[in-house]
Formats: structure tokens, C-alpha cells, sequence
């Protein structure tokens, strides 16, 4: 199933993904932000657990704000493993 997550608090405005049923997450695609930082952990991410994911990026900061483009990924996979 493909997600959208809307960021706050990061260059990057959204980030698209897809996770299945087993939460293998593929195609993860960033708007805005560091484009070749951002296409590169797209590819680190490609055919990991969301779970795995989460335990990795958060809490990662960028700088000196609360938040992160991993760490916005990791709050978007929280939250479709909570609605699902």
C-alpha cells in the first residue's frame, strides 16, 4: 500500500513510500530537502521492516532542530503501524 506523509519541521515537505502487509517498506521518495542525501536513504531503506526503520532514524536530528528527514520517515512509519 502507498503512504504520504506531510513533514514538519524539515526542508522536506513529504515523503512517499509503500509498505505491505509484512511492513517491508520500498519506494521511498522525498519532496524537497537534500535531494542526493535524500535519494540515498531511500535506497538504504528499500526491502527493510518499518519496525527496523523506526529503531534506526529516531531521533535523528538535523542540526539544531528537534527533527530530522530519517526521523520524519520514522514518525510517518510509526503512524501507519498504529492505524493499521
Amino acid at each position: 500500500m502507498e503512504y504520504t506523509h506531510n513533514c514538519s519541521g524539515t526542508c522536506s515537505r513529504s515523503i512517499r513510500f509503500c509498505m505491505d502487509e509484512n511492513h517491508i517498506v520500498t519506494d521511498v521518495v522525498y519532496t524537497g530537502g537534500c535531494n542526493g542525501n535524500l535519494k540515498g536513504i531511500g535506497k538504504l531503506c528499500e526491502g527493510m521492516k518499518a519496525e527496523d526503520l523506526i529503531a534506526r532514524l529516531e531521533g535523528v536530528r538535523c542540526g539544531f532542530k528537534d527533527t530530522s528527514c530519517p526521523d520524519q520517515l520514522a514518525k510517518a512509519l510509526k503512524n501507519v503501524l498504529a492505524n493499521a
